[in-house]
């Protein structure tokens, strides 16, 4: 069944135990589930929730931002939730948790390991390679590429999307766009540099248009 906490709409499931008192509580299923005695009926459980509206409304949407973190926060392939609390001054990473004060500075901490995390694999990377020209590193956020190479002007940009993909598939579009100093388009003799340099290509970008 169903019952509305203010303009919510919230599946009721009712569980009957030999508790003392009644429990509330929301699952990931998006459902209420109420604990009761075995005696106490529905039409007082109806009551408690109507009687209780005002802190069970408060309690879901509190339920709600947390699901709402937890939908897909990737960092370097790995999967987080996100807890904001402003009383946190520096972002802390335990385990699958990431604390941070707000998004803002969320936002500002991704920004810079973009730039930290892509300097270091390019760097890394360019021993596998000869007479690159230099060029200059811009990370910016891009609909549908992952990396560019304006070869004119010597510019290779990142999409700021892959700090949230593994560290191979970084690379991967790094050597892409490094290749591109040797060819331009994307001929036979293209790819086989960067075979050379990323033997598993093929794996790296079906999983970069299905990811």
């Amino acid at each position: 069944m169903e019952v509305e906490l203010g303009n919510y709409l919230v599946n009721l499931e009712i569980e009957k135990k030999n508790n003392k008192n009644i429990y509330f509580r929301f699952k990931d299923d998006n459902t209420l589930y109420v604990t009761c005695h075995h005696l106490v009926s529905k039409k007082e459980v109806l009551r408690l929730i109507k009687q209780n509206e005002k802190s069970l409304l408060k309690m879901y949407e509190k339920f709600l931002q947390h699901a709402d973190n937890n939908k897909g926060f990737n960092y370097l392939g790995e999967s987080y939730v996100i807890v904001y609390d402003e009383n946190i001054k520096h972002l802390t990473i335990e385990d699958n948790m990431i604390y941070v004060k707000n998004e803002k500075e969320l936002n500002k901490w991704l920004k810079n390991e973009c730039e930290r995390i892509f300097k270091e694999r390019i760097n890394l990377i360019l021993n596998n390679f000869t007479d690159i020209p230099p060029f200059s590193l811009r990370i910016r956020k891009m609909k549908t590429r992952w990396g560019v190479n304006n070869v004119t002007k010597r510019i290779i940009t990142l999409n700021s999307e892959l700090i949230k993909k593994d560290i191979t598939l970084i690379d991967y579009v790094i050597i892409h766009e490094l290749c591109h100093f040797y060819e331009a388009n994307h001929s036979q003799r293209f790819w086989r540099e960067v075979e050379k340099r990323y033997p598993y290509y093929k794996l790296a970008r079906k999983r970069l248009r299905v990811e």
